[in-house]
């Protein structure tokens, strides 16, 4: 209780005094997040929105092993680079059959949701590996939590990590099932995701410059593919989002040398039959 108040306390002294630093304000936004928002309630939450989109939004997760161990295997080494900055997550990977749509999203709790559209739409595996460290990024940097702050307030948050409102849980779990777990995230939210999901890429071996390539291609086929809007809708790219990227990856010298377009080809090929 003493730890929540001192946090709370000290969240009201920089929105008071520094409302013009962004720097301050996300540090304080992520400590009363991991306070009063902790990784149990995170997951509690990331299962409660899994139920939401398998019963309203009547998704559907593709059953073919090949493609699941796949994604899977794309993912591993980004997620235990993930862990070192963010222990104590469990992640949770998931395809959605929907090869339409061009679109991931992560959720509380370390779920992160792949459409078979991304897939399909992914010219390589550097490409696929950026989106997922892009995600996984945003579970590291507590964004969800953090929007969570700003959308609900101290006091209901307060009350819902002293268990004082337990009807909250699911309140929160609807709303982001609905919107908020495909809503876009700030400025500075996507910019830390980036910085990550270079950084995770690096870590799993993989070009960081896949992210970037993927963006570009997206922004070439915007308005003439609708599907991909689905991504850009939720995480708007600009010619400064790339350069910063593409600075930040020079600045701490990130490389790898895996793009791996032999072995998404095959699972290409197999979305694709009937």
């Amino acid at each position: 209780m003493q730890r929540i108040l001192s946090v709370v306390l000290g969240l009201t002294v920089v929105a008071g005094f520094a409302t013009g630093c962004a720097t301050q304000r996300i540090k304080a936004e992520k400590a009363v997040a991991r306070t009063l928002i902790s990784d149990e309630q995170e997951e509690q939450l990331g299962a409660q929105v899994k139920q939401q989109l398998e019963q309203e939004e009547k998704i559907q997760y593709v059953q073919d092993a090949a493609v699941t161990q796949y994604v899977n295997s794309v993912a591993t080494p980004i997620l235990r680079a993930a862990n070192k900055d963010r222990s104590g997550v469990k992640w949770q990977v998931f395809v959605i059959n929907d090869p339409k749509t061009v679109n991931a999203f992560a959720t509380p709790g370390g779920y992160l949701y792949v459409y078979t559209g991304l897939i399909l739409a992914a010219d390589n595996e550097a490409e696929l590996a950026g989106v997922l460290a892009h995600e996984a990024g945003h579970v590291v940097g507590r964004h969800s939590a953090r929007a969570m702050v700003n959308a609900y307030g101290l006091q209901a948050l307060s009350e819902l990590a002293l268990g004082k409102n337990p009807g909250m849980a699911a309140q929160i779990a609807a709303q982001l099932a609905g919107t908020g777990a495909q809503l876009a995230h700030g400025r500075s939210e996507e910019t830390e995701a980036d910085e990550y999901g270079a950084r995770y890429s690096t870590a799993a071996g993989y070009d960081p410059k896949g992210l970037i390539t993927f963006f570009d291609k997206l922004r070439q086929q915007e308005g003439n593919t609708p599907g991909v809007l689905k991504w850009l809708s939720t995480h708007p790219t600009s010619a400064d989002r790339i350069s910063h990227l593409q600075q930040y990856i020079s600045q701490n010298r990130l490389s790898g040398a895996n793009v791996g377009a032999d072995r998404i080809g095959p699972i290409k090929q197999r979305l694709k039959s009937p």
